[in-house]
């Protein structure tokens, strides 16, 4: 029962931070306007209008019984209860009380006035507190005559409670405006630093951002430019670190490739030549793998053209299925070399390769079938890991060095996408390649 309850609560309320933030803000203050009105209302509102119209009934009451007992004075009585009471009474003869009553938006007012009315008179009454403006009017039905008695609001009803009310909800908007006004300040602080981050995670420089906000903000902020700083210095220092490996290692393979190629040909010396061949493409797999391309800058580009590109370059044996026009922002070359790993793995052990480009409201997918062996789903993951080649279940005859997936995922993470292996309609391999927009 609790976990349902958890369930639905988390399933109502807001996912981002700033519509949370201002969810903690606003329902508080909501909830004791709420409490605040209500005991207003009941104990201070409510009651001293009851007091006020118990007195103003009382006082009718006792004015129809003064015209009953002292008919022939009634006149000097009634000019007495206007200058002492502030009630005015007039005698209407010969008239009747009106059938309908008049309903206020606000019955309570009617609810008072009606009980504290019935409790104090025996005779029937009529009342009208909406059309007279600031007065209220009270009909008494005595004998064949009416007496009507106008009185001002303020006599009957409390008329300032309103006040209280307007100032505490018009002080109470103003707090939660600059309230809210600070708090995006706070929010827009942490968003910028999100956004920062997810630029350092694409490789790019995260533009001019500053720390910014509150103590632990830029804290947070500091920690994240240092920890990118310290990457940034590894990932340089391991290139030249690789560049030094590739150039000492590309001189000896050079000088064989030489000494090969000014010898006679014969069986051996072109198994020789053919282990060089791979050596090379090995080593060039390698730096492309550990070096990442760190010095390349993103830029935008279509993402559609990109992949047609590709396609066309390596021979054109895959079929493009459906292309949506899409683009996208990122390192090309990156980008480029990961959609030729994927489609030229899947040339390499299928005949038919057929390749989709799909635009989501976020994300952009390539999705590459072939008819070829497949990976069996316990395997997938190894898939994915540097120089490992799964030849049993794959054809052992292709040439390669086990690098392709693990660079097509490791640029599909730098980018803060991902690549997932799944079955293929046709048979084979899915490899499909998500990127964000």
């Amino acid at each position: 029962m609790k976990r349902l309850f958890h369930l639905r609560l988390r399933d109502i309320t807001p996912r981002g931070l700033y519509p949370r933030s201002v969810l903690m803000v606003i329902l508080p203050v909501i909830l004791l306007l709420t409490a605040v009105t209500y005991i207003f209302y009941d104990s201070h509102w409510r009651h001293t209008s009851r007091k006020l119209s118990q007195t103003m009934a009382s006082e009718i009451s006792f004015m129809v019984g003064l015209r009953d007992r002292y008919p022939d004075q009634f006149d000097m009585l009634r000019e007495d209860a206007r200058q002492e009471m502030q009630l005015d009474v007039t005698v209407l003869e010969g008239v009747s009380l009106p059938t309908e009553q008049k309903q206020l938006f606000f019955t309570a007012l009617d609810e008072i006035l009606s009980r504290e009315l019935d409790v104090a008179l025996e005779e029937p009454f009529w009342f009208d507190i909406s059309g007279y403006g600031e007065t209220v009017e009270i009909l008494v039905q005595d004998g064949n005559d009416v007496i009507r008695f106008i009185a001002e609001r303020d006599r009957t009803f409390s008329t300032t409670g309103h006040i209280f009310i307007v100032w505490v909800i018009g002080a109470s908007g103003i707090l939660i405006a600059l309230a809210l006004g600070f708090l995006r300040n706070q929010v827009r602080s942490i968003l910028r630093l999100t956004e920062a981050a997810k630029a350092y995670g694409r490789g790019g420089d995260g533009g001019d951002y500053r720390p910014s906000g509150a103590t632990e903000i830029r804290d947070a902020a500091r920690a994240v430019i240092n920890m990118r700083t310290r990457l940034t210095a590894f990932a340089e220092e391991r290139t030249t670190m690789l560049a030094g490996i590739s150039h000492d290692l590309r001189t000896p393979l050079t000088r064989l490739k030489l000494q090969l190629a000014m010898m006679d040909d014969s069986p051996e010396l072109e198994e020789a030549r053919q282990d060089i061949q791979e050596m090379s493409a090995m080593l060039d797999e390698y730096l492309a793998f550990a070096s990442g391309k760190a010095g390349e800058a993103p830029s935008e580009f279509r993402f559609d053209t990109l992949v047609s590109e590709t396609v066309a370059s390596l021979g054109g044996r895959a079929r493009i299925r459906q292309s949506d026009p899409v683009t996208l922002s990122g390192r090309q070359g990156l980008i480029r070399r990961a959609v030729s790993n994927i489609i030229s793995n899947a040339q390499g052990f299928a005949d038919e390769v057929e390749v989709e480009v799909m635009q989501g409201p976020h994300l952009v997918e390539l999705i590459v079938d072939d008819d070829g062996p497949g990976i069996p789903e316990d395997q997938r993951a190894d898939a994915f890991k540097p120089f490992h080649r799964l030849d049993a279940s794959r054809n052992q005859n292709v040439p390669g060095t086990g690098l392709g997936l693990s660079i097509a995922r490791d640029t599909a993470r730098q980018h803060g996408g991902d690549i997932r292996l799944e079955d293929s309609p046709l048979g084979g391999l899915r490899v499909r390649l998500r990127l964000p927009l």
